[in-house]
């Protein structure tokens, strides 16, 4: 005869992961780049930070208010859509712990290497909050660049 754990043991369904978005924060609609446009202007008219295994486009935005916001781009040649939906949801993750790290509202890209498939979640994750400091870093010297031309 098989135990069934008690229902008292169990969380409710869902409890677990509201908790877990609370502490790490969480992924949702307003944080992401969902329109084609959008991504094209990143492409357009932003920069690009290159990294060991993804390249980060980045568009600096000007809407008071508006955090960061960011798309994942995952073409076909990095394999089938098993391989790329498992690359993608490894990226949101990762991208999900690592948001606070992006302070100035900046519209990001990630458009990941094959190599991402072979990093444990630690080094995708660690380069993901790598990649967003960097970006605060070089979005702080050409604000400050701009400011100092308008100065002057």
């Amino acid at each position: 005869m098989s135990k069934r754990p008690e229902q008292g043991l169990r969380a409710p369904f869902g409890e677990g992961a509201i908790a877990r978005h609370q502490v790490h924060g969480r992924f949702s609609r307003q944080r992401r780049l969902l329109k084609h446009a959008d991504f094209d202007s990143v492409y357009r008219n932003g920069r690009r930070h290159f990294t060991a295994h993804m390249t980060v486009f980045y568009l600096a935005t000007k809407e008071p208010g508006v955090g960061p916001r960011v798309g994942l781009t995952v073409g076909r040649a990095l394999g089938t859509a098993v391989v790329r939906n498992r690359i993608k949801r490894r990226l949101r993750e990762a991208v999900r712990f690592s948001l606070e790290k992006l302070a100035t509202p900046v519209d990001v890209v990630i458009n990941p290497k094959k190599s991402v498939l072979m990093l444990d979640f630690s080094q995708l994750r660690a380069e993901v909050e790598a990649a967003f400091r960097t970006l605060n870093d070089k979005i702080a010297r050409s604000q400050s660049r701009a400011d100092r031309q308008a100065d002057a």
